[in-house]
């Protein structure tokens, strides 16, 4: 609704286009032409959820000592490359992860670093004239909400690849990725009649 009103990015160069971002019947099948009011409306009330839930999980990795197990270290960016082999079957063994695979870890801090990001862009282009150093800093206005696009073209490529992680690896990974909680099946080990626990042997 908001990039309605100036849709001028695409990939190209020079005359030639081969990418717009976007077409005009993308607007009209999802009625976004002519709603700007209604788009900031809704961008900046949303915002304010996005910001806090990002400060908070922050916190949370900070003061929990989480950050450890989310950081990629220098073995992370060579294994991420042996995860993806792995996931798209060209690699037979996915290689030894704690918590968090390489590609995770470097997947979840970069969108930690794109939602500050987003945040410096936003004011930048939010107050050109009260934030001016920081529109300076970003490369001027042009350069911020350019940065700021990008930035969002990023969120809906990590969403979509996420969506398709968890329907490979199934329901339960959805659930504990939601509920914050895994649940795991438990084999029962069938009692002797006429005996208790303790004189069942342990395996």
């Amino acid at each position: 609704m908001i990039y309605w009103a100036n849709d001028i990015y695409r990939v190209g160069w020079g005359d030639k286009t081969l990418v717009k971002f976007f077409p005009d019947w993308f607007y009209s099948v999802f009625n976004l032409d002519s709603h700007l009011a209604n788009g900031m409306a809704f961008h900046f009330f949303f915002m304010w959820f996005f910001f806090l839930n990002g400060t908070v999980y922050v916190l949370y990795t900070i003061i929990s000592g989480e950050w450890r197990l989310l950081v990629p270290n220098r073995r992370s960016f060579k294994e991420a490359w042996q995860v993806l082999l792995h996931d798209l079957h060209i690699r037979k063994y996915e290689p030894p992860s704690d918590k968090y695979n390489a590609a995770q870890k470097i997947a979840y801090t970069s969108i930690i670093i794109m939602g500050f990001g987003s945040l410096l862009t936003g004011l930048s282009i939010y107050k050109p004239v009260q934030f001016g150093w920081l529109c300076t800093i970003l490369g001027g206005y042009e350069w911020a909400r350019i940065e700021h696009f990008v930035l969002t073209i990023g969120y809906v490529i990590f969403f979509l690849i996420h969506i398709i992680q968890v329907i490979i690896h199934g329901w339960n990974n959805f659930q504990a990725m939601v509920t914050g909680f895994e649940l795991k099946k438990v084999k029962s080990v069938p009692i002797a009649e006429n005996k208790t626990t303790e004189e069942i042997p342990a395996k």
